[in-house]
């Protein structure tokens, strides 16, 4: 097989984690008789000092022509004071949009080796926590109208907040057929004792939900699941929500795991081309330090491997060469603990990749 990946390096950190799932991709290629073709874009911070813009129209063109697309992370405090349109984050913003990809789905999954490490309670812990966040990504309050205008005198902010049938079906049934491959239970996230929109959210879940007669559809208030999601993750197998709800729903169910530098995600559209990315930020503090973790960058690519390519047999021997590196005691920084021997960013991997094996 012949894939072309497009790789944002990115910022801060970024750079040094791609570098290490680029290591695994390429042990992978090897052991199973494929062929990465690489193509490197320039989005982010690293594209503002460039190009004067965090994603020009040549280097998104990269990425919707590839096969695929490996981010590492953009952004932080050296770009803070530029304009707006200028962020860093407007370039991820403008490559989701560009690839249509409106689907972003992030594991929350507590690896065995890593209980101990959980902010939760033991006894919580130990009923299993492995659910996945279904999030719109292109629609809602993000992509809605941005103002401050002068109101009866006073400065007044406002942020528009709209979704369409359409929007939410699309979404919708990706959280269905997720739902599907699992556990068949389907959780619906939503301010619907608020919000028109969330009104209409509900209407629509609950239309789709006849034509999946076999998954069991629930609702939630946006506000309970935060709360639930740290009483008692383990009630959770998918769960769908609109774009800023699943932006921080997303955020709190990484945490509960032990560690924001093991998850990795994926958006997906229409069409298989998706984009890949851990869900940590740049880290520009401890960036060319060797201090990070590439566990969720190696695991995205896993992903890509699994639900861009179809190569399910590959991305099992990614994810099982990570569980033999937890089990041989090895650790980075952000969850070292007694007894485990502490490595960099580079040693962790070299180490996954010398792990992995043909299933």
């Amino acid at each position: 097989m012949v894939k072309n990946i497009a790789v944002i390096r990115g910022d801060g950190i970024g750079p040094e984690i791609v570098e290490q799932a680029l290591k695994v991709l390429n042990k992978v290629a090897k052991a199973y008789g494929h062929t990465f073709n690489y193509t490197d874009v320039d989005m982010g911070g690293c594209a503002v000092d460039k190009y004067g813009d965090p994603l020009p129209e040549a280097e998104l063109k990269k990425c919707v022509e590839s096969d695929s697309v490996l981010l590492g992370a953009v952004g932080g405090n050296k770009w803070n004071d530029v304009p707006g349109y200028m962020r860093p984050e407007k370039g991820l913003l403008r490559l989701r949009a560009g690839m249509g990809v409106y689907s972003n789905n992030r594991p929350a999954k507590i690896w065995k080796q890593l209980a101990d490490a959980s902010p939760l309670k033991k006894s919580i812990v130990d009923k299993g926590i492995n659910f996945i966040i279904v999030r719109e990504l292109i629609g809602g309050i993000y992509f809605g109208e941005h103002k401050t205008e002068e109101v009866d005198g006073k400065p007044t902010a406002i942020d528009i907040l709209t979704y369409n049938e359409e929007e939410i079906e699309r979404i919708g049934r990706i959280g269905f057929e997720t739902a599907r491959k699992r556990n068949k239970k389907l959780c619906s996230v939503e301010k619907s004792n608020v919000l028109d929109s969330s009104r209409l959210w509900k209407k629509v879940m609950h239309k789709l939900a006849d034509e999946y007669p076999d998954v069991e559809l629930s609702d939630m208030l946006v506000d309970n699941c935060a709360m639930q999601i740290v009483k008692n993750p383990s009630q959770f197998d998918v769960v769908v929500t609109e774009n800023m709800f699943g932006d921080i729903l997303s955020d709190e169910a990484s945490m509960i795991t032990g560690s924001i530098g093991m998850i990795p995600s994926s958006s997906l559209g229409a069409t298989t081309c998706g984009l890949y990315e851990p869900i940590h930020g740049s880290a520009p503090d401890i960036a060319g330090r060797d201090l990070a973790n590439p566990i969720g960058t190696i695991l995205s690519a896993a992903m890509m491997l699994r639900y861009s390519f179809d190569l399910d047999e590959e991305a099992d021997a990614i994810e099982n060469a990570v569980s033999a590196y937890l089990d041989a005691g090895y650790r980075t920084a952000d969850i070292m603990s007694d007894g485990m021997t502490q490595v960099g960013c580079e040693k962790c991997g070299d180490l996954v990749t010398e792990n992995l094996r043909k299933v």
